[in-house]
């Protein structure tokens, strides 16, 4: 599954990767506009690009017809909201396609090694305590700390004198996971009325994203995409096995400890913005893989397109077509959970599934 194809690839896309590709960055586009213009107040996608033309350069022209309150819905409303759902989609994308290469397993998603579950506990321990050192941003904030210690500890358990291997860190994740989820459990009990608080969070929210968390969530995925990108190749290597990888010139002990602490990073820094959101990472990997084959060199950038436009329309239903917002992790779950069973039947009786 994980074996870098060859010319004779039965993956008929894989030759028009760039087309894909400039596809995939036009429908995000079109999914952008038309996803700002939706809501409670209808506007008209070409408004909306006019608004956004206009504010970025600074042209007055061209919103001078258009109403004040049309700007800032756009602007200070929808376009960050927007911009870290799609972030933080083809963040989780991007890093499921690294878990799954280095760790050799399918089942992998960028909180396999506990990130999710340390988040989760820093956040809880934030809104029990009322914490407000650093504002409006203290929890994820908490939740960034959570994640990164979880990290840190799950490396060291895993650790060994022969250097970790994939069971170790799975395993340690395992672990560590579950410890954190029953300290989680236990401040939900100690809650009393904060507990919806703390249980909305868990489910995951794009409410009231701002342009820092659109900023914030954007770099990490920058310099995630970054460093994917220049070890694209090595992971390819790495796919047919550590000993293989090795006596291709791949430093088998160093590249892929980079890989994952940054891959996990980027999780922690998604999960920080927006709670825990499930199946993108798990799934958006698998469906872009059996299009485009699992050369990583491409698999990269078409799962992060495909992520930040699964989570964008996700988070475009929850806001603007349900009668009631749901936390977006919920739609996800729904979604995700049944289409997974649907694509692992497939493949179970002979379909091209994963």
């Amino acid at each position: 599954m994980f074996t870098v194809s060859s010319n004779t690839s039965p993956h008929r896309l894989q030759d028009h990767s760039f087309l894909i590709a400039g596809l995939l960055v036009l429908a995000l586009l079109m999914t952008v506009s038309l996803s700002a213009g939706m809501g409670y107040m209808k506007i008209a996608w070409a408004d909306v690009l006019r608004v956004v033309s206009g504010s970025l350069t600074g042209n007055a022209g061209l919103i001078a017809d258009v109403d004040e309150l049309t700007r800032v819905i756009v602007m200070e409303v929808r376009l960050p909201r927007i911009l870290t759902a799609a972030a933080v989609g083809g963040g989780l994308a991007m890093c499921g396609v690294v878990f799954q290469g280095i760790l050799l397993n399918p089942l992998a998603d960028p909180y396999t090694l506990g990130v999710s579950a340390g988040a989760a506990f820093g956040a809880a321990l934030a809104l029990l305590l009322n914490v407000t050192a650093a504002g409006i941003y203290s929890v994820p904030v908490c939740a960034f700390i959570g994640a990164t210690t979880t990290l840190m500890l799950v490396v060291y358990l895993s650790s060994s004198a022969g250097g970790a291997n994939a069971n170790n860190l799975i395993l340690s994740g395992i672990i560590v996971a579950a410890i954190l989820s029953a300290g989680i459990s236990f401040l939900k009990f100690v809650a009393d009325e904060q507990v919806s608080v703390i249980i909305f969070w868990l489910m995951g929210s794009f409410a009231s994203k701002t342009w820092t968390d659109a900023g914030l969530s954007s770099a990490f995925l920058f310099i995630g995409l970054l460093v994917f990108v220049f070890y694209a190749r090595d992971l390819n290597l790495l796919c047919l096995g550590r000993r293989a990888a090795a006596s291709l010139g791949v430093d088998a002990r160093r590249v892929p400890w980079i890989l994952l602490v940054t891959a996990s990073l980027v999780a922690a820094a998604c999960v920080s913005v927006s709670g825990i959101i499930g199946f993108v990472g798990l799934l958006v990997p698998h469906m872009m893989r059996a299009l485009v084959g699992p050369d990583n060199r491409r698999l990269l950038p078409l799962s992060l397109f495909s992520g930040a436009i699964l989570l964008l329309c996700a988070d475009t239903v929850t806001r603007a077509v349900l009668p009631h917002e749901i936390p977006i992790g919920v739609l996800t779950a729904l979604i995700g959970g049944p289409f997974f069973c649907y694509l692992f039947r497939k493949r179970q009786t002979g379909g091209k599934g994963f």
